[in-house]
């Protein structure tokens, strides 16, 4: 008789594992300009979203691609994908096609067309994330520091839960300079450099870089002195975290990172 019930026991036990087993779905290609925009807008401004179909809403993570905002495509990294999140892969227009400023833009419209469709794919617009790779690490760090770009499209920055960008380039970026004729090698601050607009009531920012040894340019000094700057001006939640061996290119080592910090952000707010 035990063995029966223990039979009975286990499969009750499946049974309700299922039930409880999260499916996901991904959407791609969901335009986020309207009608009046350019052909080319039309054909940059998508996102992909990659989203559980049943249970509670989720924490949302924006992805924006690296490529020197001059190339790259959208993406959904492979290794954030059902990890109880819903995350969006962001696109946007390219120089030279566009000024730098038309991609912060593009991006700041991104960020609230999902915040104002969270509901139909179970997103909890309390927990909102940020991040990206190099290019991409950049324009979380322009929306949240710049709070005028979000604001323009009816979205306050400081309700982002977290800010985490890979490998991101905090004084004013190459493709800015470049457009005024400044080699890449020659650094600057300006209202393009999210340095410009360090504040101490920024939502909490965590900064992952490469060795200092294997980056690109000075990229892990530029991230070292933003945390400084904010330090120094009173914001309590921002840190640094170096992948020693890996340069770059350190996508991977900084995705698990990632999630962690999501979840831990996550956890503090309640």
């Amino acid at each position: 008789m035990r063995h029966f019930i223990l039979f009975f026991a286990l499969l009750g036990s499946v049974r309700i594992g299922y039930a409880q087993e999260i499916r996901y779905e991904t959407i791609e290609n969901i335009s986020y300009v309207n009608e009046v925009a350019s052909d080319y807008a039309k054909e940059q401004c998508k996102l992909d979203i990659h989203y559980p179909t049943s249970g509670e809403d989720k924490p949302i993570v924006l992805w924006f691609h690296g490529g020197g905002l001059t190339g790259g495509k959208k993406e959904i990294p492979t290794f954030l994908k059902e990890k109880e999140l819903v995350v969006v892969g962001v696109g946007y227009r390219l120089a030279p096609n566009v000024k730098v400023e038309d991609i912060i833009r593009d991006a700041a419209k991104a960020t609230s067309f999902v915040v104002r469709n969270a509901h139909r794919y179970r997103g909890d617009t309390s927990n909102i994330f940020i991040s990206g790779h190099s290019a991409g690490g950049y324009l979380a760090l322009m929306l949240s520091l710049n709070k005028t770009y979000l604001e323009a499209e009816g979205f306050d920055a400081d309700k982002l839960a977290g800010i985490i960008p890979f490998s991101a380039q905090t004084i004013t970026h190459f493709t800015a300079r470049k457009e005024h004729g400044i080699k890449e090698e020659q650094p600057i601050i300006n209202e393009l450099a999210p340095l410009f607009w360090v504040r101490k009531d920024a939502p909490p920012i965590t900064l992952l870089t490469g060795d200092r040894e294997l980056e690109m340019l000075g990229r892990y000094e530029e991230n070292a002195y933003l945390k400084r700057m904010l330090s120094l001006i009173g914001h309590k939640h921002v840190k640094l975290l170096e992948f020693q061996g890996y340069n770059h290119g350190m996508v991977y080592p900084g995705l698990p990172v990632l999630v962690e910090e999501i979840n831990r952000l996550v956890k503090e707010r309640g």
